[in-house]
Formats: C-alpha cells, sequence, structure tokens
C-alpha cells in the first residue's frame, strides 16, 4: 500500500494542475486517471485535452482556414485553384495536437514528480482509496488529503438516445469521418455554436434547435442579437424557442420534430448532435459511501475552501458545479493546493472570463447591462465597433463591437463584453483591470499600441465618457 500527503482523483485541467502545484509546494502527490483513448492507451488531460477544448479549436482553426481560402482569400489577390478537402488529415492534425499536450502533461508529472496512477478510484474509508487497475488488479492507496477532480459529461436527452452513428454527443461531432449533408445540432450554447461552425464552414448544413426562448441567454443583449445576426448570414439556421419532441432514427437519416411557436415541426438531418450541457461525473467513487454529500443534480458540495466536510476530502471543477470552464477549475485546483501548505489563497469568480470560439467569437467578463439594471445599480456604458478598427480592417474582418460598462458613481469597471476578432485573447485585458478594480479612466489613460485590436479596448473605455475618438 502506498502512502501519499495528497491524491488527486482525475487528470483534467482542474486535477493535474492541482497535483502539479500540491508536488512544487513539497507534498508527496499521486494523481489517478482512468481515461483511455481510442489505441487503448492510458491518458492524461480529461475532457478538455482529449475531447473537448482542444480538438474543437483544432478543428475549428482548420475550418476557419478552409473557408478562408474558399470565400475570402481572392479579396487579398490570392487565387486558390483545385481547393479540396481532406477530413482524414484534419482529423489526423487534431488528434496530434491532442496527443502532444497529453504526453505533455505526462513530461510535467515526471519533472514535478508526481507519481501516476493509472485506473477507476473509489473511496474504501475518507483516506484510503482503491484503485482499479485495466487488468483487474486492485491497488490500495492512502492519502492524508485527497482532491476530488473526477469533472463532467455530455447530458443526454431520453428522446434523442446517443448510437455513437447517426446521433452524437460533442465527442462523436469532433470525430465525424466525412462532412454530413445535413446536420442537426439540439442547444445553442456554446459547444452547439462552436461545432454547429466547424461542419457549417465545411460544407453542412446546420440547423440548430434551442429550446430556451432567448439566443446565448447569459450574454449581454446587444452582442447576443450581433451574433445571431452575423451566424445566420454564415449559413447557420438557429431556432429559439425550440423544443424537440422526438428523435427517430429511419433509412439512415434522423427525423425530428420540435415544437416552436405553439405548433409541431419536422426537421430530417444526416447526423444529430446532442450539446444540450455536460453533467458532473462521479461514477463508481462511492462518495455517499464516506459521506461526501451530492446534491440533487450530482454535483459535490464543498464550502469555500472547496472542503467537502469529510476528512480531507476537498473537491474543484465541473464536478461541484459553477461555471464548467477548464480555467476555473484549475484555479480552484491551485486554490486548494496552496491552502494545503497554509497559504490563504481566494478565487473571484466575478472576474471569470468566459468565451465562445465561434467566429466572430464572443468573450467577456463581469456584469451585463441587463444584470445591472435589475440590481438598480447605476452604470455608464461604451460602445465600440470594430469597423472603425483599422487593424481589424486590415485583417478583413470588422464584425462586431466591444462593450464596456462602468459604475456612474466610481467609474470602476463592472463588465466588458466582446463579439469580434479575437475577442479571447482581448479579453485578457479587460479581466486584469477588473481584478486590479481599475476604472474606465485606468484604460482610458492607458497607451496602447497602433494599429492593434487592443486599441478597440482603449476607445471604448474613452466611450464609456463620452470621449471616443476613432467612432
Amino acid at each position: 500500500m502506498s502512502d501519499f500527503q495528497v491524491l488527486v482523483i482525475g487528470a483534467g485541467p482542474a486535477g493535474y494542475v492541482a497535483a502539479i502545484r500540491c508536488a512544487q509546494l513539497g507534498f508527496k502527490t499521486a494523481c489517478v486517471e482512468k481515461w483511455i483513448d481510442p489505441k487503448g492507451a492510458n491518458v492524461l488531460g480529461g475532457t478538455c485535452l482529449n475531447v473537448g477544448c482542444i480538438p474543437s479549436k483544432a478543428l475549428l482553426d482548420s475550418s476557419h482556414h478552409f473557408l478562408h481560402l474558399q470565400k475570402h482569400a481572392a479579396d487579398h489577390g490570392i487565387a486558390v485553384d483545385g481547393l479540396k478537402l481532406d477530413v482524414a488529415t484534419m482529423l489526423a492534425r487534431k488528434d496530434k495536437i491532442v496527443q502532444n499536450l497529453t504526453s505533455g502533461i505526462a513530461g510535467l508529472f515526471r519533472k514535478n514528480k508526481v507519481t501516476r496512477l493509472e485506473g477507476a478510484a473509489r473511496f474504501v474509508s475518507a483516506n484510503e482509496v482503491a484503485i482499479t487497475k485495466a487488468d483487474g488488479s486492485v491497488e490500495t492507496v492512502r492519502a492524508e488529503n485527497v482532491i476530488v477532480a473526477t469533472g463532467s459529461v455530455p447530458a443526454r436527452l431520453p428522446i434523442a438516445p446517443v448510437d455513437g452513428e447517426l446521433i452524437v454527443d460533442s465527442t462523436g461531432a469532433l470525430s465525424f469521418a466525412s462532412v454530413p449533408k445535413r446536420l442537426g445540432v439540439i442547444g445553442a450554447g456554446a459547444i452547439g455554436l462552436e461545432l454547429g461552425s466547424v461542419w457549417s464552414r465545411l460544407g453542412s448544413e446546420v440547423t440548430i434547435l434551442e429550446a430556451l426562448p432567448t439566443f446565448l441567454a447569459p450574454v449581454d443583449r446587444k452582442i447576443a442579437t450581433a451574433a445571431l445576426k452575423e451566424f445566420n448570414k454564415q449559413g447557420l439556421t438557429i431556432h429559439t424557442g425550440a423544443k424537440l419532441a422526438a428523435a427517430e432514427v429511419k433509412g439512415g437519416e434522423v427525423h425530428l420534430s420540435y415544437e416552436k411557436d405553439g405548433t409541431v415541426q419536422s426537421l430530417v438531418v444526416d447526423k444529430l448532435v446532442v450539446a444540450v450541457g455536460r453533467k458532473p461525473y462521479t461514477e463508481g467513487l462511492n462518495l455517499e459511501g464516506v459521506g461526501v454529500q451530492v446534491d440533487e443534480r450530482g454535483f459535490v458540495k464543498v464550502d469555500s475552501g472547496r472542503w467537502t466536510g469529510v476528512g480531507g476530502i476537498y473537491a474543484v471543477g465541473d464536478v461541484i458545479g459553477g461555471p464548467m470552464l477548464a480555467h476555473k477549475g484549475s484555479e480552484e485546483g491551485i486554490m486548494v493546493a496552496e491552502r494545503l501548505a497554509g497559504q490563504k489563497t481566494e478565487m473571484h469568480y466575478d472576474v471569470m472570463p468566459w468565451v465562445i470560439y465561434t467566429w466572430p467569437e464572443i468573450a467577456w467578463v463581469g456584469k451585463t447591462e441587463e444584470e445591472l439594471k435589475a440590481a438598480g445599480v447605476a452604470y455608464k456604458v461604451g460602445q465600440f465597433p470594430f469597423a472603425a478598427s483599422g487593424r481589424a480592417m486590415a485583417h478583413g474582418d470588422t464584425s462586431g463591437m466591444i462593450r464596456m460598462l462602468a459604475d456612474k458613481q466610481t467609474d470602476r469597471i463592472l463588465g466588458v463584453h466582446l463579439f469580434g476578432i479575437s475577442a479571447s485573447e482581448l479579453l485578457g485585458e479587460a479581466v486584469l483591470a477588473m481584478e486590479f478594480e481599475a476604472s474606465s479612466e485606468d484604460l482610458a489613460r492607458t497607451i496602447h499600441g497602433h494599429p492593434t485590436l487592443s486599441e478597440g479596448l482603449h476607445e471604448v473605455a474613452l466611450a464609456v465618457d463620452g470621449r471616443m475618438i476613432h467612432a
């Protein structure tokens, strides 16, 4: 039996980061992971690296290149003859990126002296975990502290059971062997929009059904409205207030019926992607057996320090709820590691960055205008269009805008919302500004390079005070 000071269960972004930080702080640390890749090998990285954030971004990038060459290269004086798509090569590139990153985590474990354990973990007691390996053998590990970081899995729709062929979840949508002529997507959240965008750019007729009446409800309304208009222009057909009633596989097709505006409508597609969110994954852990509580939705209950209230058991990432974001899980893992070391690390959820990797991208931090109105907070707002950005013009993409909200009395920045080229990268400056409780005047007085996309943040900060220069 092996003894450790910290055992981390799960090697996704929350788990592997927590394990590395614990090891850096001097704890004897192990991390156990049961993920098996299609080749039968145990791999690190969890959903994000294997079938989530990373492979989806690889396909988004590849599909963007294809679409650009097909429809926009001529604008740059570039003639492309004989353009063709090789889906197999595209998928192989995606897989290679995944392999490089997952093997990179293994290297980081070796560098930081994290013991890697392979198999499925199950609590025997609060400080004892049994690990069942692929060959059926069982190893028992003792640990003073255990960090549960088992993540989440795609949520299911009983009326659209995933068969892995015609009806798939987000994982299956990353590996279509060919471009489906007609693709249906259930759910117009980040996952549905990103996967729909990939296959739309490659030639699919994509229809997205969203049960909620509002498109991208958590997003600033002006941003969401502009995004919906742009996505429609790109060829994505998005129906809001469309509740799936039935999904039946017939003759190699998926026949759908859905309710919208009080009527039942039909849709036939070649493939259907079910992207209705994710749910916590705790299967086989025996949490209840050791007294760890979960809520009615299956999320592990924790306090502000991510302690479960049982022994030395903590939980971080998707499995405890809140924003299901890789960076959120990673920071929680670091916070727990540092608290175990006696530090007083905190998490600031009010400055959590959010990104949807469509083209253009949608990114935001802080409060929306609607939230401030509902809370009765007096605010000022500035808005800057990318159409007025010289760098955006040079790039050839001037869609979208930046919006900034600041407190009317103190001028403190309360929210920044972007829809446009490189929004995910521009967001970092806004997050940093808000972390330091900056005012719009602080950004307005900060010199930005010219010509850059980040000048847009300078301009929108000026706009908050009614003194924007370039629009």
